[in-house]
């Protein structure tokens, strides 16, 4: 038996179930959850960096403009 890549028989793909009318509370399985957690921590994590910073570079500025006066 040969077999094509026209062969669509499902062996070696990646299928991502979506879902249906019947069952819309569909969540995936526990690491589909997982990524989004660490996902979501992970952007938390980025937002907190980049307030920081931006507080910084305020508090810089404001140094720097006392300095100048």
């Amino acid at each position: 038996m040969s077999t094509s890549s026209t062969d669509n028989d499902g062996q070696g793909m990646i299928v991502n179930p979506k879902p249906t009318a019947d069952n819309q509370d569909w969540d995936g399985d526990d690491a589909d959850r997982a990524d989004r957690l660490r996902f979501e921590e992970e952007q938390a994590m980025i937002r907190e960096q980049s307030e920081a910073r931006a507080a910084k570079a305020a508090a810089e500025a404001g140094t720097a403009k006392k300095a100048t006066a």
